[in-house]
């Protein structure tokens, strides 16, 4: 390995020039150091690193080093994100990188104007940044020439891989990738950029796609300790097992009871006075009611979530990132890695569903010379108490989920082939695989699902050739297929304007129900008086009042499942083991009430289950609500009908007994069953309806299963608890 002096000779000269004159950096950072060789030399790679961590200069300028070295012509880097806002954050960057080696960066991606598009076309970038649903559009659009202007493609960055990985828009991304590999008849350098996980060789191994064991590849992560020498781990071929836990970074954590929002707005207001306060809440309507808490205290508030217009939330993170005594209110929106400036503190209500997350926002702090990573956490009731210890425990322990992908994406072959066929116009029906690679969902397996598409009219078929049919076109086909290229589904929602000026959306549930008096909503921390309604464009037109107003989005967004790792660290928390860290009066105290309420449900020695004299009987398994489901269905002689339990406990039969139970217990070892799937689930499952019912339900059982902890917990003691009173 070169001591790290040599890596920065290693890049372009001009580059280097301008990295310690323009940049002001005496040297690279770790992690930029261990990226430049394998990069330079071609391979693919995840980069690991915390939030600011430098992993996009990791990337970028060994990449424009190979560009002016191999005389890369056209665009040939693409720079792809999950979010637009990201990318917006990212690209002033980028494209002065570019500039100093003579190169261009473009964007493009849904809000980027015809004319500019028009230009990219004329003039191609050298690097592209986008999202992998607005390169599917090019590829499928008749208005871009994609083999002409994706030919000179060598290279892929992306941004936030592990976003990626964990859902759909993985497989999409993957898939993507896949038909450009195709279209330019190489295979394309594949650089992934991650905060830390669990997994971080699966992970690598699964965005190399078919190149899997095929291309060189390695994961490059710094040490904890910044002033250590990087870990470069390399991997052959397949991919060796994760490794599980991380060292988490020192921080300064301290864990406090409110009780509402009210209250933390009066504890935010009060701490921490002249710095920069970033706060993240678990749901845009948290957001909304603290920020109208603090603007009524005097604070200056600005918020950011999903549901706000972009101008909204733009005015609001560069008000926030020029301010310093100031907070801003945030959904997961500020979690990834769009700049806020330099923050001073972050707080959190209740607790993110993973420590992943946790480890996203930590790592907003502490970022000037001398400063520590910081977070307050404040529970708003007890169950947000219990999360936050449990995502404590779990991460002092250096414990990170493993980023999966969702298994057996079958809804996805069939919008892809879709896609295919828009592209091509004409696809052979028995040569459709080879677009792929060999990529295991859209392989052999997926024929079943191709047959459907034929049978139901999705695609017609003549001559060996498939291509689009009637049924995709009454389907997907408005506004030029533009449905068939977004891999999720977005509820619908009004556009509330006061004036000219779009504030953001709200949920078309406070604009039906029926109510005594004014209608008022509460949107960007602010209530609005509701002055009229257009029903057939789907806008709310609004005007300032006072206080008063509400805020509420259902949606269809992920149900927040807590994993068997952290339904057990919340035992462990109730069987007496306090995270290490600050605790307050009132958290200590309000923990003390919780267990002593539940100090009949939990066992160091196994599970419990317990018989109240009303007949309620419940198993706590502390399992998770994937192994609980999957436990219910692999036990239907105990498990009571219809039974809704949640992830600490299963409801079982009025009448079960021990003789009962051990049977029951002995059968599902043998063989486990998937969790039944209600049919009308399929409906929230994107491009469902083009797969045939039965396959769209295993998709489903499949992701809602969890077989290593329902092993677990079958294996475990089992001890019966009879109770007085619920």
């Amino acid at each position: 390995m070169r001591e790290p002096a040599d890596a920065l000779d290693l890049l372009d000269p001009v580059l280097g020039h301008h990295i310690v004159n323009s940049l002001g950096w005496r040297s690279l950072r770790p992690l930029q150091e261990a990226a430049v060789e394998p990069l330079l030399g071609g391979e693919d790679a995840v980069l690991l690193a915390p939030t600011a961590g430098g992993k996009t200069e990791a990337a970028v300028f060994p990449l424009l080093t190979r560009m002016n070295r191999k005389g890369w012509k056209g665009t040939s880097v693409l720079y792809v994100c999950p979010l637009k806002a990201l990318l917006n954050n990212l690209h002033p960057r980028l494209r002065t990188y570019a500039d100093w080696l003579g190169r261009t960066a473009e964007l493009w991606h849904g809000d980027i104007a015809t004319s500019r598009r028009r230009r990219i076309l004329a003039q191609r970038p050298d690097i592209l940044l986008t999202t992998p649903e607005s390169l599917e559009s090019m590829l499928v659009s008749t208005h871009v020439d994609h083999r002409a202007f994706f030919s000179g493609l060598h290279a892929v960055v992306v941004d936030e891989v592990h976003a990626f990985a964990g859902d759909d828009r993985g497989w999409h991304l993957l898939a993507v990738l896949e038909r450009l590999s195709r279209v330019v008849g190489r295979p394309l350098q594949r650089v992934g950029l991650s905060a830390t996980i669990g997994n971080p060789a699966e992970l690598l191994a699964w965005l190399q796609g078919s190149g899997q064991g095929r291309r060189p590849a390695r994961v490059v992560a710094p040490p904890p300790d910044a002033a250590a020498r990087p870990v470069v781990e390399r991997v052959a071929g397949d991919a060796p097992s994760a490794r599980g836990t991380v060292t988490p970074p020192p921080g300064d954590i301290e864990l406090d009871y409110v009780g509402s929002v009210a209250n933390a707005a009066t504890v935010i207001e009060a701490l921490h006075r002249g710095e920069k306060r970033l706060v993240f809440c678990e749901s845009r309507r948290t957001v909304e009611e603290l920020g109208e808490q603090l603007r009524l205290r005097g604070v200056t508030v600005f918020l950011s979530h999903a549901s706000l217009s972009v101008d909204e939330r733009r005015r609001a993170e560069a008000a926030f990132a020029e301010g310093r005594d100031c907070v801003i209110v945030s959904t997961s929106t500020l979690e990834l890695g769009i700049d806020v400036g330099d923050l001073d503190r972050v707080i959190q209500l209740d607790a993110p569903s993973t420590v992943a997350s946790f480890l996203q926002r930590l790592g907003r702090t502490g970022r000037r010379p001398g400063a520590v990573r910081n977070c307050l956490f404040l529970a708003l009731h007890d169950e947000g108490l219990l999360s936050a210890a449990a995502l404590l425990l779990q991460w002092s322990r250096g414990w990170v989920e493993p980023v999966t992908a969702p298994p057996e994406p079958r809804h996805l072959m069939a919008q892809q082939l879709l896609a295919l066929c828009l592209q091509e116009h004409r696809v052979g029906e028995n040569t459709w695989q080879e677009w792929w690679g060999g990529l295991g969902p859209f392989g052999p397996g997926a024929a079943p699902v191709v047959r459907h598409l034929v049978e139901q009219g999705y695609l017609e078929r003549d001559g060996g050739l498939l291509f689009i049919g009637p049924e995709a076109e009454r389907r997907y086909g408005h506004r030029h297929f533009m449905n068939l290229t977004a891999t999720f589904t977005a509820p619908p929602e009004f556009t509330v304007l006061t004036g000219r000026m779009e504030i953001g959306r709200t949920d078309p549930d406070l604009l039906t129900e029926e109510l005594a008096g004014p209608r008022k909503l509460l949107l960007a921390g602010r209530s609005w008086l509701v002055t009229y309604i257009d029903w057939s464009r789907r806008r709310c037109f609004v005007e300032p009042t006072d206080e008063g107003g509400r805020a509420r989005w259902n949606g269809f967004g992920a149900e927040r499942i807590r994993s068997f790792a952290l339904t057990r660290a919340l035992r462990e928390v109730l069987l007496g083991q306090d995270p290490p860290v600050r605790l307050t009066g009132r958290a200590t105290a309000r923990l003390s009430e919780a267990r002593d309420r539940l100090l009949d449900t939990v066992h160091p020695g196994g599970t419990v289950v317990t018989r109240l004299a009303d007949g309620d009987i419940r198993w706590w398994t502390w399992a998770g609500h994937r192994a609980n489901a999957t436990l219910a269905a692999s036990l239907p002689s105990v498990v009571a009908p219809h039974a809704r339990g949640d992830d600490r406990w299963i409801r079982l039969r009025e009448d079960v007994t021990p003789e009962a139970w051990k049977t029951a217990v002995t059968d599902a070892a043998s063989g486990l069953c998937l969790p039944e799937v209600d049919g009308r689930a399929v409906r929230g499952l994107k491009f469902g309806e083009a797969l045939p019912p039965r396959l769209a339900e295993a998709t489903l059982a499949a992701r809602t299963a969890d077989e290593e902890g329902a092993r677990t917990v079958l294996a475990e003691p089992m001890r019966f608890v009879a109770l007085t009173s619920g």
